[in-house]
């Protein structure tokens, strides 16, 4: 479990982050949405560690990232996976060999522990016999299953996932969150993902936090989302006639 208590955090003077608590819960898929500019992926940063907040506590199973020194903030890291936005995959290395990257960096693996451990996330995510290929010659959503297996190489207690399904037709995005909640639930990771995408919220969003003009505003589920009266939130999540037409349809049946 990851808590956030009391974050702000500011940028020349302005305060993007005012004060925001959120906890995020192990084996769920936690999600933090948000218009962009909301502040959502500085909180993320803060999260990571990737910025420093001025105030505030960011504890990781009761350990405060904010009183660490840096050789108890890299063996943190160790404990976390990374999903980049664009898959951040490297173009001269081939699947095995970015998958193996990780190991490479924090384990004193042999090279045939590694690759044996590489080609068992391969398989977890689908891509059995694909490690001899290189990123170009797979397709976005193979390239981001890619990224998980990466993500994944160190059986991380926490994942962050940024904008897992940017560029991905609808069909995939489904593929790529169904991965994500099967993994994180499989694993029992803390799942963190930072998202615009709807579908997802209203697929796998078990813990969902909206954050507004640098407010934590909402908190909630898939369910308890179309029950919202937060005004924020709905012009957000319900913007368009489909998931208006979605919660209608939802709440009149509710009522059955």
């Amino acid at each position: 479990m990851i808590e956030v208590k009391h974050i702000t955090k500011s940028f020349d003077g302005k305060t993007i982050l005012h004060n925001v608590d959120a906890t995020f819960y192990t084996g769920k898929t936690n999600l933090i949405i948000g218009q962009s500019g909301s502040g959502k992926t500085v909180l993320m940063k803060s999260i990571v560690g990737l910025v420093r907040p001025e105030e505030g506590e960011i504890l990781y199973d009761g350990r405060d990232l904010m009183k660490m020194d840096q050789a108890q903030i890299k063996h943190l890291r160790e404990e976390i996976g990374m999903l980049f936005q664009g898959s951040a995959l490297f173009d001269s290395e081939t699947v095995l060999g970015n998958v193996m990257f990780p190991l490479n960096m924090f384990t004193d693996m042999s090279p045939a522990q590694m690759k044996e451990r590489a080609q068992f996330c391969l398989e977890r995510v689908n891509l059995k016999g694909a490690d001899k290929k290189y990123p170009a010659e797979l397709s976005g959503g193979m390239q981001k299953r890619v990224a998980i297996a990466r993500a994944i190489a160190l059986n991380p207690k926490y994942l962050f996932c940024d904008e897992p399904n940017s560029g991905l037709d609808p069909k995939t995005s489904i593929l790529i969150d169904e991965l994500l909640s099967d993994i994180t639930h499989e694993y029992n990771i803390t799942t963190i993902i930072n998202t615009h995408d709807m579908n997802s919220v209203l697929g796998i969003g078990e813990n969902i936090v909206f954050i507004n003009k640098g407010y934590r505003e909402w908190v909630g589920d898939k369910q308890e989302i179309y029950q919202t009266t937060n005004e924020a939130l709905n012009e957000f999540v319900f913007a368009t006639d489909l998931f208006q037409k979605v919660k209608q349809y939802i709440i009149q049946n509710a009522h059955r």
